[in-house]
């Protein structure tokens, strides 16, 4: 380029014109390549001299004359290639050459005419310099140590490094400078034509002059392209799919616009959408061609169509639409649907922009009603143009995803379409959009979610379906996903486990926030409801794939958060379980499931407590294992912890002391010593040890309340009925009777709960010398009983499962004792001055005759200790006590009755009952005046 830089007449001075004398010896030495004054053989470098001369002088021999200094330049590539592959040897022949002399003569001599008269002299100086570039780059391409037409900046490097074609690119760019503001039309021409011809080897030059022109060469380059498209008749529709055979430039056009693209992309996405705009509403013919030739400029090249697709898109606003309609309204019908063939075509085949080109069509082609946007109204063709073509695209997309076929292990993979390749990566949104939308248009969206889930099977289908079900948000929305699982049923395995694999793997990884993992949980267990009567789950699939994650799911029982809890316990309560659960999945789902009961008791929600007693009565029958479970879990969490209180009892420590609550929240206000000031007659003095014993204990705060002193009474009974209403369902099972087996767990859990050093003693009733041994595990027991209610309806609960209660018989043994001594000690009081004690009497003697561990006439004397003072109570209870240390409570002394279905006692076989009711005759006998109409029944 350092010639264009020079004034035309700094290299070589203005000559005086020949005369015709001379000029016709000049003539005949470059026809005949002799020196006239010698006669000999001009020399390669003298020809050419003679040859520009003739070019200046001579302007109708300017084609002989550019014709013959293609031979100067061929020599001087040709040179300049031996030198690359010889250097040591050519170095020395370059240097000696007249040739390159010449070659800069003539450089010079093309640069001076095209500055005096670029009209006349730049159209034909640029054709010659490009077409003979074009045919040096393709004679020379296999030459050793040129790179391949491929490696562009290789080439571009060789190129620029010979003098020879360097001296014509910098001819060809004068050229094209001079011409730049008039009409470069003819220079842009002449590369096209070349790049027609010799591509890919020419790709070089475009690469070059595009870099250095590129607003000239993209605006002309373009322009050209149209025209050449025009003048060989291209069209719209069918016409445009084979214009690139009749108008070759258009193959040029993109290959120039493709090396231009990664350095002036804007440059081109500009101008295409100055075409694109200009052409709408203007009558000119070749306007009205523009839009078939964009169109087949994009399936040429989908990087040119990439690069504009996005703002073309956000462009086509209700005016622009209009234009379009009024555009291509005049057109015939077959070219119509040509053109609309063209578009479906590239929206398949075309990657960039999905996402945005899919809400585009979605929302142009919806109903007048639904897009309710301030500005221009939108043509009513315009909607039902655009819905035609998101129909023939959906069809178009159809035929491509199940024309693919399925590759085997041994076959290539189907080949991807790229539009739904394109929207793989945006499921959640397409799967947002198709709940969001209105009718119409979900159908639409609902068509390509499945289409997307079968071009990406398995992974897609699985995710098109998670992502339906967590963001479904009404029962309307949620039904699209079982209408794309019947859908995707017909031409793929069942995605239905992977979905439900992929979501329980999301909540493992954390990635779904609690509010969308609660409404998860929720539209899973409104799809297991029951549809009828019969009680089968609504989607007996989804039941079986949600069963296999029961462990999983079992976990979000214990979520911090309740909202989630609280629907993962509606999602299990409703899913199918598997008969035959581990015990490593089953204990820690029935741990989980028990707190959560105990969690919705504390709210005091009859509706969120309703799915934990679902659950935990469906997991008790599941197995006799799981019951066990099932029913040792809720006894140890109703009489131990910080729940017992949700009954009227206390939490007790393991040696039988009442434990402390936490620290309440505004302990840090409290003061210990105001609190032995207001509970002591003593001095104030600070310290001491009975400072201490008033108020509470240092680092556990005040003393706590009474158990039952917390909730209501109402609440307390409420309470206590769904929990033993719970206790009572599990241990029927599917029978209307509790099962012995079902109660005997009760009765080890409670054994364990309240007496753990107890757990597996003897059974057989001990004498009244080794009783005296167990003084304090007694007084425990009772005092155990006392801070909770609950025991005593839970024992009557075990001996309704006879004989389970034999298994009871050491906590009924302290009981028993606490209570006989407790009468012993007060036996000048009034029993009404011992109220607790007097239940406790009473409701012992009552349970043991239920589960036939006394007989009848001994189990009815419960009804006489309210009229009774408390050492004839302490007789009556000895008198218990007796009967149950010579007739244990054993098992063995039940039998089964297959009839009845339940375990009998027959007391005739224990021997004499008399002497165990003389102390109760004697009792009635001393106060008949007023128990006389009683006396009866304790007679057998």
């Amino acid at each position: 380029m350092s010639a264009l830089c020079d004034p035309p007449g700094a290299a070589s001075p203005p000559r005086p014109p020949l005369s015709a004398q001379e000029l016709s010896q000049e003539v005949k030495a470059f026809l005949s390549g002799l020196d006239p004054a010698q006669g000999t053989p001009l020399s390669p470098a003298a020809h050419a001299r003679c040859a520009l001369r003739l070019l200046r002088c001579l302007p109708p021999a300017r084609h002989a004359a550019l014709q013959h200094l293609r031979g100067l330049f061929d020599e001087q590539v040709c040179a300049h290639l031996l030198q690359r592959e010889a250097p040591a040897a050519a170095a020395a022949a370059a240097k000696a050459s007249p040739g390159a002399e010449a070659l800069q003569e003539a450089r010079r001599a093309l640069a001076e005419l095209v500055a005096a008269n670029p009209r006349a002299w730049a159209p034909g100086v640029a054709a010659w310099a490009s077409e003979l570039m074009g045919q040096l780059s393709s004679k020379y391409a296999g030459r050793p140590g040129v790179p391949p037409a491929a490696s562009l900046n290789e080439l571009l490097q060789l190129w620029m490094a010979c003098p020879a074609t360097r001296a014509l690119l910098d001819i060809y760019s004068q050229c094209l400078a001079a011409m730049a503001g008039s009409c470069p039309d003819a220079c842009v021409d002449a590369l096209l034509d070349t790049s027609v011809q010799h591509s890919p080897h020419f790709d070089w030059v475009v690469a070059h002059v595009g870099s250095s022109f590129p607003g000239t060469i993209i605006s002309r380059v373009l322009s050209c392209g149209l025209k050449d498209f025009c003048a060989h008749g291209g069209g719209a529709g069918g016409e445009a799919a084979g214009a690139d055979k009749r108008a070759p430039k258009i193959a040029s056009v993109v290959g120039i616009l493709g090396h231009l693209a990664s350095r002036h992309a804007g440059s081109i996405k500009q101008e295409l959408l100055r075409m694109f705009h200009e052409s709408l509403g203007s009558p000119r013919e070749h306007h009205k061609a523009t839009v078939p030739f964009l169109l087949q400029l994009a399936l040429m090249s989908p990087a040119l169509l990439a690069t504009v697709s996005a703002e073309l898109v956000d462009s086509l606003k209700p005016p622009v639409l209009n234009q379009l309609h009024q555009h291509f309204s005049a057109l015939p019908r077959d070219e119509l649907e040509g053109v609309v063939g063209v578009v479906v075509h590239l929206l398949c085949h075309t990657s960039a922009g999905a996402l945005r080109t899919l809400r585009f069509l979605l929302a142009t082609a919806a109903p007048a009603s639904v897009i309710a946007a301030p500005g221009p109204a939108l043509h009513e063709g315009v909607r039902e143009a655009c819905e035609r073509l998101l129909q023939l695209l959906l069809l178009h997309l159809q035929k491509l995803v199940h024309g693919r076929g399925s590759a085997g292990p041994a076959d290539c993979p189907a080949r991807p379409v790229p539009f739904l390749e394109a929207l793989r990566p945006h499921v959640r949104e397409l799967c947002q959009d198709a709940l969001r939308l209105e009718r119409r248009r979900r159908l639409w969206q609902h068509q390509l979610l499945a289409l997307l889930a079968v071009h990406s099977a398995p992974h897609g289908a699985a995710e098109a379906l998670f992502f339906l079900l967590a963001l479904a948000r009404t029962p309307e929305e949620l039904a699209l996903a079982p209408q794309l699982h019947a859908g995707l049923r017909a031409v793929l395995p069942d995605p239905l486990p992977a979905a439900v694999a992929a979501a329980v793997a999301q909540i493992h990884a954390g990635r779904l926030p609690e509010p969308q993992l609660a409404q998860l949980l929720r539209n899973l267990a409104l799809l297991l409801q029951p549809r009828d009567a019969d009680g089968e789950p609504g989607e007996p699939a989804l039941g079986a794939a949600l069963a296999r994650h029961l462990p999983d799911l079992a976990q979000l029982l214990l979520h911090p958060r309740a909202e989630v809890a609280e629907a993962a316990c509606r999602l299990l309560a409703a899913c199918p379980l598997p008969r035959a659960l581990p015990p490593a999945h089953l204990l820690p789902a029935v741990r989980a499931a028990v707190r959560r009961f105990f969690a919705g008791l504390r709210l005091g929600d009859a509706a969120a407590l309703a799915p934990g007693v679902r659950l935990l009565a469906r997991l008790s029958a599941v197995s006799p294992a799981a019951a066990k479970a099932v029913l040792a879990q809720l006894v140890e969490g109703a009489l131990g912890g910080r729940d017992a209180e949700l009954f009227g009892g206390g939490a007790a420590e393991p040696d039988g002391r009442e434990a402390a609550p936490p620290p309440p929240a505004n302990a840090a206000a409290a003061s210990l010593l105001d609190d032995n000031r207001r509970f002591t007659a003593g001095p104030n003095a600070a310290g001491g040890v009975w400072s201490v014993f008033h108020a509470g204990v240092i680092g556990r705060g005040p003393k706590p309340a009474g158990g039952g002193g917390r909730r209501g009474a109402e609440e307390l009974s409420r309470n206590t009925q769904t929990f033993l209403s719970l206790v009572l369902r599990c241990c029927r099972g599917s029978g209307p009777a509790v099962g012995a087996e079902a109660a005997k767990a009760v009765a080890a859990a409670l054994v364990e709960a309240v007496c753990p050093e107890a757990a597996g003693a003897e059974l057989a009733w001990p004498p009244e010398e080794l009783a005296r041994a167990t003084v304090e595990r007694d007084l425990r027991i009772l005092r155990r009983f006392r801070q909770h209610p609950l025991l005593f309806p839970l024992l009557r609960l075990v001996a309704g499962g006879r004989p389970a209660l034999c298994y009871c018989s050491v906590l009924l043994r302290g009981l028993l004792a606490g209570l006989v001594a407790h009468w012993d000690a007060c036996r000048a009081g009034s029993t009404a001055a011992s109220p607790w004690h007097l239940r406790a009497s009473c409701a012992l003697v009552a349970l043991l005759a239920e589960g036939s561990l006394l007989p009848p006439v001994l189990g009815n004397m419960h009804e006489l200790f309210p009229e009774l003072a408390p050492f004839e109570v302490h007789l009556l209870l000895l008198s218990v006590w007796g009967y149950l240390r010579d007739n244990s409570p054993l098992p063995q002394k039940f039998t089964f009755q297959p009839e009845l279905g339940v375990f009998r006692r027959d007391f005739g076989r224990d021997g004499d009952l008399g002497k165990h009711l003389a102390v109760l005759h004697s009792v009635l006998h001393r106060n008949i005046h007023r128990l006389g109409l009683l006396a009866a029944r304790f007679y057998p």
